[in-house]
């Protein structure tokens, strides 16, 4: 993967949701965002772009619905040097469904890539020495589905050879004094998740991810109602910046970043693209110029942001 910046130690890498739910939005982005780099932070970088098609055997997390070809996408984020990551994180697969050609057939097109490395996050470790063993090109990462909230369990999995990065659980975001504990190795491969919008205290986490696995195949699924705050409004980005576990902007310029930290996730595949152009705008937009992306964006008429 190429990156950017003269002291590429102190650039932070954003990986973004929609790789097949948001690509006419990325389209425009990317575009806007290496032909105006003066518009967008000069220590960030866009790391790559994750996501699945709707109903995937393998899909996992949040319940994918993108519907659209990734190849013209693919084309361009490759020509800008960004990774696409497949997110195929159900953690119940069996033997019987690594064969699903659909899962295999996107595996083989990302594994054809020759100008930057692409990758799966996967949760079942019998997907990972599956995708290993047949796609060796594929780098894999440890999804924040397995929900890693025990310190210990975090550098074990750190220490798998088989994982280039690892996505903990949010709740382990601010425990800065046992992060800064951790190796340079080790640090460069945590991959923070920022923008979480679940209860800090929801403990059926796990439980919540396992129905969405269950869902991609097409099993019974009990409800689960959701303990976070005022759930029925959906996602709120303001509500979520109030979560002890949020990794803000100045988080990560003035603490993250210091300390050895260069990966960092955003969640909203289930999102409206109207949301993740504010993630964008946030996370990655230099202030003065968030107006002047936002309406280049907002005047595409090709863009439905709602």
């Amino acid at each position: 993967m190429q990156e950017t910046g003269a002291n590429n130690n102190l650039i932070a890498r954003f990986h973004l949701p929609g790789l097949f739910e948001f690509q006419e939005l990325y389209k425009m982005f990317i575009l806007l965002f290496n032909q105006h780099r003066e518009y967008f932070y000069d220590w960030c970088e866009i790391g790559s772009i994750y996501g699945a098609p709707a109903d995937c055997l393998w899909g996992g997390g949040r319940v994918g619905y993108g519907e659209n070809e990734a190849d013209e996408l693919l084309k361009m984020m490759q020509q800008y040097g960004i990774s696409a990551r497949l997110c195929f994180s159900n953690s119940l697969l069996l033997e019987e469904h690594l064969g699903d050609k659909r899962c295999n057939r996107l595996c083989s097109q990302l594994s054809d890539s020759q100008s930057v490395d692409n990758g799966v996050i996967v949760h079942s470790d019998l997907l990972a020495h599956y995708l290993l063993e047949k796609y060796p090109k594929l780098y894999l990462i440890s999804s924040t589905t397995k929900v890693i909230t025990d310190f210990t369990k975090l550098c074990q999995e750190i220490n798998r050879a088989e994982f280039r990065y690892i996505v903990p659980d949010f709740r382990l975001n601010k425990q800065f004094d046992k992060l800064n504990t951790l190796t340079t190795a080790q640090k460069q491969k945590i991959e923070f998740l920022c923008n979480e919008c679940c209860a800090f205290t929801c403990n059926q986490r796990k439980e919540c991810y396992e129905n969405v696995s269950r869902l991609a195949l097409g099993e019974y699924c009990r409800e689960i109602k959701c303990t976070s705050l005022e759930t029925e409004e959906g996602y709120v980005f303001s509500k979520a910046m109030k979560n002890p576990g949020f990794i803000g902007v100045d988080d990560i310029k003035e603490i993250y970043i210091p300390m050895g930290f260069r990966e960092f996730k955003i969640e909203g595949r289930s999102l409206g693209s109207a949301i993740i152009l504010e993630f964008l705008l946030y996370y990655l937009t230099k202030p003065q110029y968030q107006l002047l992306v936002r309406e280049a964006i907002y005047l595409d008429s090709s863009l439905d942001l709602f």
